[in-house]
């Protein structure tokens, strides 16, 4: 049996991630998250009274920041 556990970090199943799940994903704290999510640079979206980024959403904010990074820096 595999000793991988499936979480809401790993789970690829999941349609939308808590702050935390998404925080682990990106290999952050929560707090740098909820502030992320704060100014818009990752999408998130209301259930209820509670807050879940979809897992695209993750995956975008990390290819914008790919992309500024290639830009930032010149090719040699």
């Amino acid at each position: 049996m595999n000793s991988a556990r499936l979480d809401g970090a790993t789970d690829p199943n999941l349609a939308l991630l808590t702050v935390e799940e998404a925080a682990r994903r990106l290999r952050i704290g929560r707090t740098l998250c909820y502030r992320l999510i704060g100014s818009g640079e990752l999408e998130s979206v209301p259930v209820g009274r509670l807050r879940r980024v979809p897992p695209e959403a993750v995956l975008d904010y990390v290819a914008r920041l790919r992309e500024a990074h290639r830009t930032a820096v010149p090719a040699a």
